[in-house]
């Protein structure tokens, strides 16, 4: 007579993949913290946490009045804010090897045409994201400064507080940063069957819509920092469009039972 398993029997054999999973993202993890305390222990000694900020700091201080400077309204602003911007660096600074310790952990489950949508995407959206960071850096902090300056009376000295500047930064280069992502939810999007790319097109007047509507929330209110953001929304959209015609081509799974056929 057959004895009917218990569900202890039923689970034995799940159990140590499940723990050898968790061993290896801890593993992975570990590396992902080292790499960015390196990065960080890099950056203290060169060139240092001062410096960072006022490398951060210099297109606001190229358009201060002469003799203004920025001002610390906190005992401890002086400290912090040059060592959260040492940690961002360093967080940024470890992005690539970050990312590739999470391709290591998802790839081995992941079919070969997968393999081939994940890995491009994951490459495009970092490269992305550091064109965003540096277009608002180089080109539209400059042209904002310039023009809010522009607008302030002559009995105003301007003296910002490095705080307040901190997250101006850190919001206009995640804004930039995450608006430059376009093309890759486009591609994902259209991958995964959500939505065609003929509808993408129809849509293209829509998006316009939304890009400048973004673009007014999340920039400061100035025509010059709006439109640097709601342009770029827009050419990236063509751009996720013509990427994702390609994506598709390209990523496509097998088809199940294509075997060539065989001569008679």
């Amino acid at each position: 007579m057959s004895e009917i398993p218990s569900k202890e029997d039923e689970l034995a054999g799940t159990e140590q993949p499940f723990v050898q999973h968790l061993m290896e993202l801890r593993d992975r993890l570990v590396k992902a913290i080292i790499a960015i305390a390196i990065a960080a222990a890099f950056l203290f000694f060169f060139p240092g946490p001062g410096a960072l900020y006022d490398f951060l700091a210099a297109p606001l201080v190229a358009h201060l009045p002469k003799g203004a400077t920025l001002i610390a309204t906190s005992v401890i602003s002086p400290f912090m804010v040059p060592l959260k911007i040492l940690l961002m660096s360093a967080f940024l600074l470890a992005l690539p090897f970050v990312l590739y310790q999470v391709w290591a952990f998802v790839a081995p489950g992941l079919y070969s045409h997968e393999k081939k949508l994940v890995l491009p995407l994951v490459i495009s959206s970092t490269l992305l994201f550091f064109i965003g960071v540096a277009f608002c850096y180089y080109l539209v902090f400059g042209q904002v400064f310039a023009f809010i300056q522009s607008f302030a009376p002559k009995s105003i000295t301007a003296a910002p507080d490095i705080e307040a500047y901190l997250s101006f930064v850190l919001s206009m280069f995640l804004a930039f940063g995450l608006a430059f992502e376009v093309p890759i939810a486009v591609v994902v999007l259209a991958r995964m069957g959500v939505v065609s790319v003929q509808k993408l097109r129809e849509f293209r007047g829509y998006f316009i819509v939304i890009a400048f509507v973004i673009a007014a929330i999340v920039t400061p209110p100035d025509v010059v920092s709006q439109l640097s953001l709601a342009i770029p929304m827009c050419l990236l959209y063509e751009v996720g469009i013509w990427a994702a015609q390609v994506f598709i081509r390209h990523t496509k799974a097998p088809e199940e039972g294509s075997e060539p056929a065989s001569n008679a």
